[in-house]
C-alpha cells in the first residue's frame, strides 16, 4: 500500500459489539489497482479540509470509508470523479490516476471520467422523468446504443443488476418519483451503471432508508463488487465491516489508517483509529 503505517504492538482486540466481519476481507489475493491516489489534498477557501492522502483502491472490491462527520470522507470520494470541481473555490492538490493515468490532466474529458466513475448520493434523486427515460438518460446523453431494442436491452439489463427489475417491469412508464425510497435508490444505482461505470462511488446510500431498504442495498453491493470497483462512504461502523473488503479511517482530513477490514475492526494499528472503532469519539 501506499500508505506508510507504523504497528503499535500487542494491542487489543478492538471489535464493537454486534459487529459482523465479511467472510472475503482478510486473507484475499491483491486485486490490480484501480484507482490510486497520492498526497491528495483539497482547499476550500484556503481552508484545508483534506491532509496529503495517499490511498490505493483495489479492482472489484468494496473500500469503505468511515469516521466522524466533517472528517474529510465524502471530500475524498468527490475527488475520484471530480466532482469538487463544481464547486466554487475548492482546489486539489496531488495525483489521482485512474488505470495509471492522472484524472487531472488536460487531455481527460470530465464528462466521459464521470461516465467511467459513477456516483450514487446520500438521497435518493430520481429525474422527474419515468422509470425508462431514468435509466435511458445516460445512454442516450452519450449514444451507448444504435436501435431502440439495444436501448431497451440496456434499461432491463440496468435494472436486472440492481434488483428492480421485478418490481417495476409493468411500471416502466410510471414516474421513478413514485418508488419507495428504497427502489429510488435502487433506481439511481441502476441509472448509475446504465453507462457501465468501471467504478461507483457511494455517498452513504443508505442513510435516508429504513432497515429493510438497507438490507437490500447492503446485498446488491456485494452482487455488484463482482463487476464493479466500489467505493462508500458510511457512518456505520457496521455496514463497512458487513460490505467492505477494505477500509480506510479519516480523522480531521487525515487518512488515518487503511487495511483490510478485518484487520481495521479487530486489530487496528493506530490509537485514534482503536479509539474510534470502541466509540471512545465520534
Amino acid at each position: 500500500m501506499t500508505l506508510s503505517l507504523t504497528t503499535e504492538p500487542d494491542m487489543e482486540r478492538a471489535t464493537p459489539q454486534g459487529l459482523i466481519h465479511p467472510g472475503p476481507a482478510g486473507n484475499q489475493a491483491s486485486n490490480p489497482v484501480k484507482v490510486d491516489s497520492e498526497r491528495v489534498s483539497v482547499f476550500y477557501e484556503g481552508k484545508q479540509a483534506l491532509n496529503n492522502v495517499s490511498l490505493e483502491v483495489q479492482e472489484r472490491r468494496v473500500t469503505a470509508l468511515i469516521g466522524p462527520s466533517g472528517c474529510g470522507k465524502s471530500t475524498y470520494l468527490r475527488c475520484l470523479n471530480r466532482m469538487n470541481d463544481t464547486i466554487l473555490n475548492c482546489r486539489v492538490t496531488g495525483s489521482i490516476r485512474l488505470d495509471g493515468q492522472d484524472i487531472h490532466e488536460p487531455t481527460v474529458d470530465v464528462v466521459q471520467l464521470r461516465a467511467r466513475v459513477g456516483m450514487v448520493f446520500q438521497k435518493p434523486n430520481p429525474f422527474p422523468k419515468s422509470i425508462f427515460d431514468n435509466i435511458a438518460y445516460g445512454p442516450r446523453i452519450h449514444g451507448l446504443f444504435r436501435h431502440r431494442d439495444e436501448l431497451d436491452g440496456i434499461v432491463e439489463n440496468s435494472l436486472m443488476k440492481a434488483g428492480l427489475w421485478n418490481e417495476v417491469k409493468d411500471r416502466l412508464q410510471e414516474m421513478g418519483t413514485g418508488l419507495s425510497g428504497g427502489q429510488q435508490q435502487r433506481l439511481c444505482i441502476a441509472r448509475a451503471i446504465a453507462v457501465n461505470p468501471e467504478v461507483l462511488l457511494m455517498d452513504e446510500p443508505c442513510s435516508a432508508l429504513d432497515p429493510i431498504a438497507t438490507a437490500r442495498i447492503e446485498e446488491l453491493i456485494d452482487e455488484l463488487s463482482t463487476n464493479y470497483t466500489i467505493v462508500i462512504v458510511t457512518h456505520s461502523m457496521q455496514q463497512a465491516a458487513r460490505v467492505s473488503h477494505f477500509t480506510g479511517f479519516f480523522h480531521m482530513g487525515d487518512l488515518v489508517e487503511f487495511d483490510s477490514t478485518e484487520r481495521i475492526f479487530t486489530n487496528p494499528r493506530q490509537e485514534r483509529t482503536k479509539d474510534y472503532i470502541t466509540g471512545r469519539f465520534g
